[in-house]
């Protein structure tokens, strides 16, 4: 047999493999006249579709809604917020005075 539902061992294994790979989520925020915003997920697809860092630690990012992404175990949040910062302020999203708040959890939901 080894189907269930019509899904093979190896298809499980594959699913189990992706859903471990984005294990994490985090919200992604930037200051704005006093106040914290997520940030668009326009700027963060931009930064996942784009392989600037030439860093295959970021591979495992995912921008799934305004201010959030999921991410892999292996990605540190302290070079992804740097990461993120660096590139937001080349396009022009981030003034350079300004920071991004990086944080593991679902804050800005």
């Amino acid at each position: 047999m080894g189907h269930a539902f019509g899904r093979t061992a190896e298809s499980f294994v594959r699913v189990d493999r992706i859903a471990r790979m984005f294990a994490r989520r985090i919200s992604v925020e930037y200051e704005m006249e006093g106040r914290w915003r997520p940030a668009p997920i326009k700027w963060l697809d931009n930064f996942a579709m784009r392989s600037f860092t030439n860093d295959s630690i970021f591979d495992d990012t995912l921008p799934v809604a305004d201010g959030q992404m999921e991410i892999g175990n292996r990605v540190p949040l302290e070079r992804l917020q740097a990461a993120l910062e660096d590139w937001f302020r080349r396009k022009g999203y981030l003034a350079k005075e300004k920071f991004l708040k990086v944080q593991e959890g679902n804050a800005a939901l």
